[in-house]
């Protein structure tokens, strides 16, 4: 049977367009009148890279180590398709240089997850000298807190409080140190619906900056301001705009929203149970990871550097975990720093009277359960050591680990 033939349609049945002889005429005219698209007119005022090439003489932050005239030179003339460029990577350790004596800092920050990948060959040197890991390696992540031993043990006497914090940064945003009023503004609703859907399972207010005050965090949760170093490096511009806290029921964890990091959930207890901790902030940030996918904004993961956040400093897990450590001999040991160092942990004076604030120092390289489980073993052998220097003649010399 011959195939049906349909018949060509008939092209001269379509109109063409009607022309008005004078919009046709002034056309040209008219749209030379139009203004110019803003941006279009922005033209960076710059020296060479010799000119502006930052004074870095008594800069202690790593930045400061790693920068040179040829690395920022080959950074100089990038941007990223958000605006952001190496100056304003590098402004942070310009504000604020570090001291001579003390912990150091990266001293930069990116503005968006692009940073990464235009200026690798600043950030991979920042986070290969920051947190000894070298940039050829794969970042894994394991959330499974049962894979976790110990945590749930540890002497009330000396351990007194303990907090794990996870920071998250959302697809398709600049990072609060770059981001705009009305970014700002999308992430906040975007995590209202994220918290809205979770909300019959996890119960909790939302607070705005504004109306927060002491009481509403409870005790295990500590606040957060506008520094004046967050003013210094922009992260706190407009504040309190766009700023807020979730809070559970319990008051035992917290979503604090555009602050450093898009999003930083805050496990913490008034007790020594840092196993609980860890557990309550994998699984409700699981939660949260799936509500976001949901909503098409995923958080930012790279291969090579993990859980992608704001600062070099915690790239990969996005977790800093601590615990409140009561340390009455060992702190003023002359071997302190250097079995902190082996045991890649850190530690800060808190304030109180023999209480000293004892937290991973690295976060990436490891898993998330790994870090947890480099910082319980770390405290408990902190532990030992302490009560050994309780004897006038104690020794801890053969205690020092080897390098973890």
């Amino acid at each position: 049977m011959p195939r049906k033939r349909y018949p060509e349609p008939r092209m001269w049945k379509i109109k063409p367009p009607i022309e008005y002889p004078m919009e046709v005429k002034y056309r040209p005219i008219l749209e030379s009148l139009v203004p110019l698209d803003p941006m279009s007119l922005i033209r960076l005022k710059r020296g060479t890279p010799e000119e502006e090439f930052p004074s870095l003489d008594r800069n202690y932050t790593v930045m400061g180590r790693i920068l040179t005239l040829n690395m920022y030179k080959r950074q100089y003339n990038r941007a990223t398709d958000s605006g952001v460029i190496f100056s304003d990577v590098i402004q942070p350790g310009l504000e604020d240089p570090g001291q001579l004596s003390g912990p150091v800092s990266v001293g930069c920050l990116a503005g968006d997850a692009q940073c990464y990948i235009l200026f690798c060959d600043f950030f991979d040197r920042i986070i290969e000298a920051y947190h000894g890991y070298k940039m050829t390696s794969n970042q894994e992540s394991d959330f499974n807190y049962d894979n976790l031993k110990g945590g749930d043990d540890f002497d009330r006497e000396h351990v007194l409080g303990c907090e794990v914090r996870v920071s998250r940064c959302v697809e398709d945003f600049s990072f609060p140190v770059h981001c705009c009023r009305g970014e700002r503004r999308q992430l906040l609703s975007l995590a209202k619906k994220a918290l809205g859907q979770v909300e019959e399972e996890l119960p909790g207010q939302l607070h705005s900056m504004e109306e927060l005050t002491e009481d509403k965090l409870g005790e295990a949760l500590t606040m957060e301001t506008a520094t004046d170093l967050r003013r210094r490096t922009g992260v706190s511009r407009d504040w309190p705009d766009a700023r807020a806290v979730w809070i559970s029921k319990d008051g035992n964890l917290a979503v604090w929203i555009n602050i450093d990091d898009h999003l930083q959930l805050v496990s913490a207890r008034t007790d020594s149970n840092i196993k609980k901790a860890f557990e309550s902030a994998c699984v409700h940030l699981q939660k949260l990871e799936v509500q976001y996918r949901k909503l098409r904004h995923s958080f930012i993961w790279k291969q090579h550097l993990g859980w992608v956040v704001s600062s070099p400093a915690e790239v990969g897990t996005g977790l800093k975990a601590s615990v409140q450590l009561k340390l009455r001999h060992l702190a003023q040991h002359k071997r302190l720093q250097n079995i902190l160092e082996r045991l890649r942990l850190c530690m800060d004076f808190t304030g109180s009277s023999e209480v000293y604030k004892v937290s991973n120092a690295h976060t990436i390289g490891f898993t998330e359960v790994e870090l947890i489980q480099l910082l319980v073993d770390g405290v408990k052998l902190l532990i030992v050591m302490d009560r050994t220097l309780e004897d006038p003649e104690g020794s801890i010399d053969h205690l020092v680990p080897a390098q973890k």
